[in-house]
């Protein structure tokens, strides 16, 4: 089963009654997506078709869908998530907006993302889902603090099928990321400790983690170049999502 088909773990991480610094992450980042969504918009000159890659409740669908300025610039939005339920809570919401006409949503791991064979102008994966990706193999039970994360290959396969998935021009948005520092650092495991979930990993480690299988990664600008080597470094930019250094947005662009 995965985590969020946990009824009590989907409560815990969609309840609007969010640390302060998660929500505010949230909204700055629907801001800007939507700059990114006009501007790319601009540039294609047609609708897009957009991928969202783990929708989780579909809070960015529904919000965007509620917004007849950007949700015109969208031709077509599929999602996809690992977890039933949030397939589920998505077909409700689309149904409930009655936006089934050009929004849909299908149960998929995203390492399977390729088997969509399908092309998109814009892939999102939005609110640090795209840190929850953690290696193959990783043990959580016989976890010790200090591992190496020089590489990480699940967060590199399903990066590299969504960036070969890209129209031309077409981008990748991953909309917030944990930035690596001892304050976020902290303010995760704070997070994690008000959730009721048991760190397993300290002050040696990149990522905070919790034995019941959590996993939430922080990065640097290297590490993503790391990360995605198969990416010109002038087709990845980066936008702070805050002046404290919690959470930036990285832009991944299929550019000649």
């Amino acid at each position: 089963m995965e985590m969020y088909d946990n009824p009590k773990h989907l409560e815990d991480t969609f309840d609007e009654d969010l640390p302060e610094y998660l929500l505010q992450a949230q909204w700055a980042e629907f801001v800007e997506l939507k700059k990114a969504i006009v501007e790319l918009h601009r540039k294609k000159k047609s609708p897009l078709k957009v991928l969202d890659v783990g929708i989780g409740n579909a809070r960015v669908l529904g919000h965007l869908a509620g917004i007849k300025e950007i949700w015109g610039l969208i031709g077509n939005y599929e999602g996809i998530d690992i977890a039933q339920n949030c397939v589920d809570i998505t077909n409700g919401v689309i149904e409930e907006l009655k936006i089934r006409d050009k929004a849909s949503v299908r149960l998929l791991d995203a390492v399977n993302l390729k088997t969509l064979d399908k092309k998109y102008d814009l892939i999102i994966s939005t609110w640090f889902t795209a840190g929850n990706f953690y290696p193959f193999g990783f043990d959580f039970k016989g976890f010790k603090p200090g591992y190496d994360m020089s590489t990480n290959d699940r967060f590199t396969m399903i990066l590299r099928q969504a960036y070969e998935m890209l129209t031309p021009g077409g981008e990748i948005i991953i909309g917030s990321m944990y930035i690596d520092n001892e304050a976020t650092r902290k303010r995760q495991e704070d997070a994690y400790r008000d959730f009721g979930w048991s760190l397993i990993t300290d002050e040696r480690d990149c990522f905070t983690a919790s034995k019941d299988g959590w996993w939430s990664q922080r990065f640097t600008e290297q590490r993503i170049y790391d990360y995605l080597p198969f990416v010109p470094k002038k087709n990845i930019s980066f936008i702070a999502l805050d002046t404290y250094d919690y959470a930036m947005m990285v832009i991944i662009r299929n550019n000649p």
